[in-house]
């Protein structure tokens, strides 16, 4: 069950950081989600706090922090430093989508449109070249947020747009949700538009219970071929589960092309060492060879944050480590 609660949230965010005294190779994750719990749990010093801790032990994701800090501070009284942040995280055009979305967020939230707006297609610019149609799901939060913004400040729709909406999947249109009049229909006498609105609210709920249900990546489990060769010598009974290797990879871009193809979203592989699939066997109270267990690591090292997010795009190197583009390894076809 999902925390609820402050109490509940506190509770979380504590078992997190037990957990990540535990695991201190994945200090970093865990840390990050801990301090998401401390901030839902209303303890936003806490939070801050753990993100200095973060920020002062060379962290992988510096930029992921700094803009989870902004936002936290500007939300309990210290926007100067929050601003601050957010320049530095905007000077330094991060790579990845997920400090450009907070810091955009954090903008629109406290109803600085313009500079949201900039800061969306800044990231798009960078992360989605004008005319690429291949959208990552890391970046169509981009996509959407920038269409939100755009209808807030009614600008009218460019091509950016077009792709939010053929991207998005749900049952009532991003122009439905995202119109600025949606909150006068709250204080309507007219059934009609009431109904209509509840039924907006509806559709947005189902996404975020659908988001919030799935914190981490669906994922599916890849042995490097040195490990996968050692997994097989050490646990000769897994050779049912992997026949060869070249069938292992194949089985791989066909499960996510299958759950794909259901509609399951947030996809992702995580990396398997015969070291910490061991430990992790041990922890079971298990063993090795025991093919249940494979999908119960890959689930527990996505928690961890291992998760490469699937598919790669066209031009990116191909998750299963040939160094070829994805379009012309896996991707193909």
């Amino acid at each position: 069950m999902r925390p609820d609660t402050p109490a509940d949230h506190s509770a979380e965010a504590e078992r997190l950081l037990r957990t990540a005294e535990r695991y201190p190779e994945d200090k970093e994750p865990l840390l990050l989600r801990a301090a998401a719990h401390l901030e839902l749990a209303g303890a936003r010093e806490r939070a801050s706090a753990l993100y200095d801790r973060l920020l002062t032990d060379s962290p992988e994701h510096p930029l992921l922090i700094k803009a989870l800090q902004a936002a936290n501070l500007w939300e309990y009284g210290h926007e100067a430093e929050a601003r601050a942040l957010i320049a530095g995280v905007r000077a330094a055009a991060p790579a990845d989508a997920a400090p450009w979305e907070i810091v955009a967020e954090t903008l629109e939230s406290h109803d600085e449109l313009e500079d949201s707006h900039d800061c969306f297609t800044a990231a798009l610019e960078l992360l989605l070249p004008a005319g690429e149609n291949d959208v990552p799901y890391s970046i169509q939060s981009l996509l959407t947020g920038r269409h939100r913004v755009r209808r807030l400040l009614g600008l009218p729709h460019d091509d950016r747009d077009a792709l939010a909406d053929r991207v998005h999947t749900g049952d009532i249109s991003l122009d439905e949700l995202h119109d600025p009049k949606r909150l006068w229909a709250l204080g309507s006498d007219n059934p009609a538009e009431l109904q209509a609105e509840i039924a907006r609210l509806r559709s947005e709920l189902g996404s975020y219970r659908s988001a919030l249900s799935r914190p981490f990546p669906v994922t599916v489990l890849h042995w490097p071929e040195p490990e996968f060769r050692e997994l097989l010598t050490a646990c000769p009974e897994l050779q049912t589960e992997y026949p060869t290797y070249e069938a292992h990879l194949t089985d791989i871009e066909a499960s996510l092309r299958e759950l794909a193809a259901t509609g399951t979203r947030n996809l992702g592989i995580v990396r398997g060492t015969v070291p910490s699939y061991e430990a992790f066997a041990a922890s079971e109270q298990s063993t090795p060879a025991n093919p249940a267990l494979l999908p119960q690591y890959a689930t527990t090292l996505a928690a961890r944050g291992h998760a490469t997010p699937w598919p790669p795009s066209k031009g990116a190197p191909c998750w299963c480590g040939s160094g070829t583009a994805y379009r012309d390894c896996h991707g193909d076809g």
